[in-house]
């Protein structure tokens, strides 16, 4: 089998992978997701024993009769938010003591208990079709969305009218409760609508308006039979929705029965100067009474402050403000809180400091570490991820203890795989959970093919239990090992990644370049895993030196390094692709400068199609996935961070965008683009093909019916290879 062909059909070696882990309050055992072979896109629910080292199915969508191809839009949208392409069981929820998880199937919802000799799924039955079912801690009762309404559903009291009932429900025609929103979703990470309370009594559920947001049409010419879908999309300089926060008591069917539905309790702040809700979550007060906390950002995203509420009155009070003349990123697990209920938070360290991780008021990581986000809170203990500095390439984890006030770099058993030649327990890409002492750490090394899961008993001391890994069932590629090497390149140390074919020796004809970044913001692509690399091999293998940077904007590096494409998303990034290039043509003999072309998707496209248009002196071919052309095209929350508002930068616009650069082109460019892109609207491409017409300059554009942002079709994700390797080598051959 080629590997085009298997990288399509194992979604990028990613079926198979366990992931979604859960950890009991003991730590003696653990749920997962995972396929039962590199190629099943059912994905089941696992349970894993850290005392025998087992693991059992406890789900399979294939005996519950799923049919993904019936999924209800509001799942689909946030399966496309969360670029999640595979079946089955992609997401549960589990109660705080471990006894049941809940999840959705098709809009059908089922539970199913984690302790016990009977461990046989169970539906329950709500109103169809469900969206987002979440078990409450108690685990007796589940919330779920439908038709834009918060419905809760008894797991019990079977024969009660009034089991499944209705807490809030739309009060217009644009309103939904209960599901975030398009910016919330695709550009802040928060694809909730709706929260439990610690005590289970009450639900934290966002109120959603798009009256105001344009109304766009999102239609597949495939499919000339069906209307276009309507989406409600806030373009940049454009009305977002009003969103908005309440806290809704759940009774129980008694009490629903005899008081009917209670009315909603606003959480009020000023939303005027703070319209983005980011995060929202829960934690206890002094008295142990439940606390609503949740972050606002201003439209302009260089301020954002943490609230606390009363859920009985509405009652906000300020927490913490962060503030940054340039923006303010949302950092991923914060807010979050110690059992000793001090607050842990991701902040600035000073005017012009990096980011540190704080408890309280004290900083707890290193200022040698590039903080990426705190990944789990267990007792006083804070697990977070970050870059050693310097090696943008490395995603280790520390733990701090607060009480021991200690932190320390998580170092893995010996012989679990280290990368890059690091000696000191850093190598390699690492994510994890910790939960009652016990630690899952999924590794990715460039020593090793794929990702390694291991299950550490008493993670936090010396002498660790260890009870083997959790098996990944993903598929092993068919391609030659990883010929990468790894370095800063230029002034700027620009992490940089040149790979070569397998077959090319020293001293042979210098081979035609082929630069694949993506190169904007919140991704990066030279990372010390192998995994990161298998494409770039396989385009290495038909005879190219395949180059990747990333320049400044993208992470890893520092605050400094991200925010220099602030009111420029173009200049800095072309700049460093070139100063890339050229210092791998000073370092290494084997690149072909009078033969380069570049590839990318989304940002990647837009850097790609940018280089040929801006820099045809040293980009000779090009291929655009997905790419924005003309920013007011795209979504305020993410666009304006970085160029402000269309009305107010109206210059900057328009020399980060690339409609005015149509008649410039003289290098062959191949435009990609999905039909149905809900984020990247196929309007880019579009109308930059007309632009390209109208000044008579010749190119190829390859629209793709049925496709969203990310071609998720087997066949369709290989030919799109094959059809760049051809297009490539064709204008490459005599540039």
């Amino acid at each position: 089998m080629s590997f085009p062909r298997q990288q399509a059909r194992t979604q990028r070696f990613t079926i198979g992978v366990p992931r979604a882990f859960q950890i009991s309050p003991d730590g003696e055992r653990v749920t997962f997701l995972r396929g039962r072979s590199g190629t099943d896109k059912a994905t089941c629910l696992w349970s894993y024993s850290t005392e025998t080292g087992t693991a059992s199915v406890l789900a399979d969508p294939k005996a519950l009769g799923a049919d993904d191809e019936n999924l209800p839009p509001e799942e689909r949208a946030r399966r496309e938010r969360m670029r999640e392409h595979g079946g089955g069981i992609v997401s549960y929820t589990v109660d705080d003591a471990f006894t049941r998880a809940v999840f959705t199937l098709s809009g059908r919802v089922f539970y199913v208990d984690l302790v016990g000799d009977d461990s046989t799924p169970c539906e329950l039955p709500v109103a169809s079709p469900a969206v987002d079912p979440r078990i409450n801690p108690a685990g007796d009762r589940v919330a779920y969305v439908h038709k834009g309404a918060v419905r809760v559903i008894d797991i019990a009291d079977e024969d009660d009218p009034d089991r499944d009932r209705v807490l809030v429900e739309p009060d217009g025609e644009n309103v939904t409760w209960g599901l975030a929103d398009l910016v919330s979703a695709e550009e802040m990470n928060r694809v909730r609508g709706f929260w439990w309370a610690p005590d289970g009594r009450s639900l934290a559920v966002s109120r959603v308006d798009e009256s105001e947001v344009n109304r766009w049409f999102v239609g597949d010419p495939n499919q000339p039979g069906q209307e276009p879908q309507p989406l409600r999309y806030p373009a940049a300089g454009t009305a977002n929705p009003d969103v908005r926060l309440a806290v809704l008591p759940v009774p129980s069917a008694t009490e629903y029965r005899r008081d009917g539905r209670t009315e909603p309790t606003p959480i009020e702040w000023d939303r005027e100067a703070l319209p983005y809700l980011p995060t929202v979550d829960w934690t206890s007060g002094p008295d142990g009474n439940p606390v609503l906390v949740f972050t606002a950002q201003s439209r302009d995203q260089r301020t954002l402050t943490l609230f606390s509420a009363d859920p009985a009155t509405g009652l906000v009070s300020q927490t913490r403000t962060e503030s940054d003349g340039v923006w303010v990123e949302i950092m991923p697990g914060v807010p979050a809180f110690t059992a000793s209920g001090e607050l842990v938070w991701i902040g600035r360290d000073g005017a012009g400091g990096e980011r540190r991780v704080y408890v309280g008021d004290r900083a707890v990581s290193g200022d040698d570490v590039y903080v990426r986000g705190v990944v789990d809170v267990d007792g006083d203990r804070v697990l977070f991820s970050g870059s050693p500095a310097g090696r943008a390439g490395d995603v280790s984890l520390w733990l701090a203890d607060t009480r021991q006030g200690t932190c320390a770099p998580l170092e893995l058993p010996d012989g679990f795989g280290e990368s890059g030649g690091a000696d000191d327990g850093h190598g390699g890409v690492r994510a994890g959970r910790l939960r009652g002492d016990t630690l899952v750490v999924q590794h990715r090394s460039l020593d090793f093919t794929g990702v390694r899961t291991l299950v550490v008993r008493n993670a936090s001391t010396e002498t660790r239990r260890t009870h083997g890994e959790v098996e990944s069932l993903a598929e092993t590629p068919e391609l030659p090992d990883v010929r990468v090497k790894t370095w800063l390149a230029g002034e700027r140390k620009i992490p940089t990644a040149l790979i070569l074919p397998s077959w090319y020796r020293e001293g042979e004809d210098p081979l035609p370049v082929l630069m694949a970044p993506y190169g904007g913001p919140h991704a990066q692509r030279v990372l010390n895993a192998r995994g990161a690399f298998l494409s770039s091999q396989w385009f290495a293998e038909q005879g190219f030196a395949v180059l990747i940077a990333d320049g400044r904007g993208t992470p890893g590096v520092g605050l400094a390094y991200e925010q220099a494409v602030h009111h420029d998303l173009a200049e800095p990034v072309l700049e460093d692709q070139v100063a890339a290039l050229e210092d791998a043509a000073e370092r290494f003999g084997c690149l072909d400068l009078t033969r380069v072309g570049i590839h990318g998707w989304s940002f990647g496209g837009y850097l790609a199609a940018l280089a040929v248009l801006r820099r045809p002196d040293v980009f000779h071919a090009a291929v655009a996935g997905a790419p924005v052309i003309d920013w007011s095209l795209y979504d305020t929350h993410y666009t304006e961070r970085y160029l402000g508002t269309p009305q107010e930068q109206a210059r900057v616009y328009a020399d980060s965008s690339l409609m005015a650069d149509a008649a410039k082109l003289e290098r062959p460019l191949m435009l990609i683009h999905g039909l149905i892109d809900d984020n990247v609207v196929f309007a880019h491409t579009q109308r930059m093909s007309e632009a390209l017409l109208a000044a008579g300059r010749p190119h190829t554009v390859l629209p793709l019916a049925g496709v969203t942002h990310s071609p998720s079709d087997p066949v369709t994700a290989e030919n799109l290879l094959l059809l760049q390797v051809d297009f490539l080598k064709e204008n490459l051959r005599g540039a």
